[in-house]
């Protein structure tokens, strides 16, 4: 599963959750993350969240920016948007923004947004519009909000202009290239868990022709594609809208997008849904970690369940479980499968398979299928299960999600690794967090060591000192945003106030559980939070 940085969800995945199930998930590329038992995620408060701030020691706070608007960007927040049928029953629109808000006169950027008008049903007051992002980073919003707008809540689609504005890098805004679809084919194969000097230097070339390629065709773009950046962006089209407070339902890494917005402009923040919480105050090393063991706890969750269908493959308890899938998995690696005659299942993909799987339990079927499969000599549907992390086309072309995803993870935080050196040391405190993933998800968290380009970004808390409540949702077995950073988003906030959803998959919200549907609804329609330390069954 590459490349490697906590990370929210698989973009082919997303068109399949939502083939399935009444509202948005995206299952995002492996861009911020993964896990849920948070190893070393700071303690946050009680469920409550908005009684105490949750930071790491030299964590700071994410500073506000000046409520007026500077008079070098006054031009941007006075554009007019012209928007156009499009995309079936929406409406699409482009509009400016600079590449470089220090140095605004040194180049423009074109972003795209699209948009669901609020139909009024039943003679419904409106309310603004409702900025949606899928996460990623990477996710397309704009493809996000066209699958998932058909599903929202009656009420919520007469009271709201349903918005999504691809970030900048991603999808219809400027996008990011880095990789031709047969070289992401082979960055996809590489062995994550290289055991010889020479599978190193495969894997960090690897790394480095990725980071390459990504310089090449984006050029300055590159170092300019933060989460701040992306927030200050949002504020751009929210002022554009006509909205004077932001309106937004965030998923995995848009819950970072979200958050930052309220950190950086909390007297504009509206009503503010951050569905699987990333943990702005985590460092690469620590989130990559943490991550890691969510996916374990999702992997346990996955084998209890196997246990319970008579066509289980690997086993009847998590010991034998975990014991049959490193064995296929360590075969892989001495022996790829030949698929179809023109592909092979190596044991890099094969765990990206398996990864894929642990976003969304309406998936363990299909990977059960898949590995009983395997274990006859049959990779096929293994693999067509690591193609949809990574949302291979049939005809081999990659979408825009993993260059940029790579790109913002690379820019907002210093990488964990300097050198192979330093992943081997971390090995055995990553196995311990996650026996089956851990080595992989350590050498994955090399690829941002070879990045062209400097972090800007460090590790921070959000506190959004004045905003109105924002609510964070956080599942208690999430793979990829572990619980723990939910509860730890939600302390830092002054105004977070935390729901629980006692369950499995990545995120919540419009995923089928009424308790957590209603609270969100009942929020986005009346403003009112939900009661601190809400705690919603399976």
């Amino acid at each position: 599963m590459r490349p490697g940085q906590p990370a929210t969800q698989p973009a082919a995945a997303l068109r399949r959750v939502l083939g399935l199930a009444a509202a948005g998930l995206l299952l995002v590329g492996c861009t911020g993350g993964h896990r849920t038992g948070a190893v070393g995620a700071p303690a946050a408060s009680s469920d409550g969240g908005g009684s105490a701030t949750a930071s790491a020691p030299g964590v700071t706070p994410l500073q506000p920016l000046p409520a007026a608007i500077p008079a070098a960007l006054a031009s941007y927040y006075a554009q007019q948007l012209d928007w156009k049928p499009c995309d079936q029953g929406f409406e699409c629109t482009t509009f400016k923004v600079p590449v470089d808000y220090d140095h605004p006169a040194g180049g423009d950027l074109t972003l795209a947004a699209a948009r669901r008008v609020a139909d009024g049903a039943g003679g419904a007051r409106r309310l603004g519009s409702l900025l949606l992002n899928p996460g990623g980073p990477g996710g397309s919003a704009v493809e996000y909000l066209e699958s998932v707008a058909p599903g929202y809540q009656p009420a919520v689609r007469a009271a709201y202009d349903l918005v999504g504005l691809d970030p900048r890098g991603v999808g219809r805004s400027s996008p990011i290239s880095c990789l031709s679809g047969d070289r992401m084919d082979a960055f996809a194969a590489v062995d994550s868990t290289p055991a010889s000097p020479a599978g190193i230097d495969q894997l960090v070339a690897a790394d480095k022709e990725f980071a390459a390629g990504c310089q090449q065709h984006a050029g300055a773009l590159l170092g300019h594609v933060s989460t701040i950046e992306a927030a200050r962006d949002m504020d751009v089209l929210r002022a554009l809208l006509g909205d004077p407070r932001l309106n937004y339902v965030g998923k995995s890494y848009g819950t970072l997008l979200g958050a930052t917005y309220a950190g950086l402009f909390p007297s504009r923040v509206g009503r503010l849904v951050l569905d699987g919480a990333m943990d702005p105050s985590l460092d690469s090393l620590d989130g990559n970690r943490a991550q890691a063991g969510g996916f374990e706890t999702a992997w346990n969750s996955f084998v209890k369940d196997c246990d319970t269908h008579p066509d289980c493959p690997v086993g009847q308890n998590v010991q034998q479980a975990g014991q049959q899938l490193d064995a296929l998995l360590s075969g892989f690696e001495a022996k790829p499968l030949q698929v179809d005659g023109t592909r092979q299942l190596t044991e890099a993909q094969a765990v990206t398979g398996v990864i894929e799987a642990m976003y969304a339990d309406f998936l363990w079927p299909e990977l059960r299928s898949a590995l009983t499969a395997a274990k006859s000599g049959d990779g096929a549907p293994l693999l067509r299960l690591s193609d949809s992390y990574y949302g291979r086309a049939a005809d081999g072309s990659y979408p825009n999600l993993m260059f940029a995803n790579m790109a913002v993870n690379c820019l907002d935080l210093p990488p964990a690794f300097d050198s192979p050196t330093e992943v081997q040391r971390a090995v055995p405190d990553f196995e311990q967090a996650s026996p089956h993933f851990g080595r992989d998800m350590a050498w994955m968290a090399l690829a941002c060591a070879y990045w062209p380009v400097k972090a800007t970004g460090t590790p921070h808390t959000v506190r959004a000192a004045g905003a109105a409540p924002i609510v964070v949702v956080g599942t208690t077995r999430d793979p990829a945003t572990p619980y723990a950073w939910a509860r730890s988003l939600a302390g830092q906030l002054e105004s977070g106030r935390l729901v629980t959803y006692d369950g499995d998959g990545h995120t919540a919200y419009g995923l089928g559980n009424d308790c957590v549907d209603s609270a969100v609804n009942h929020y986005l329609l009346e403003g009112q939070p939900p009661a601190p330390g809400l705690r919603c069954a399976k």
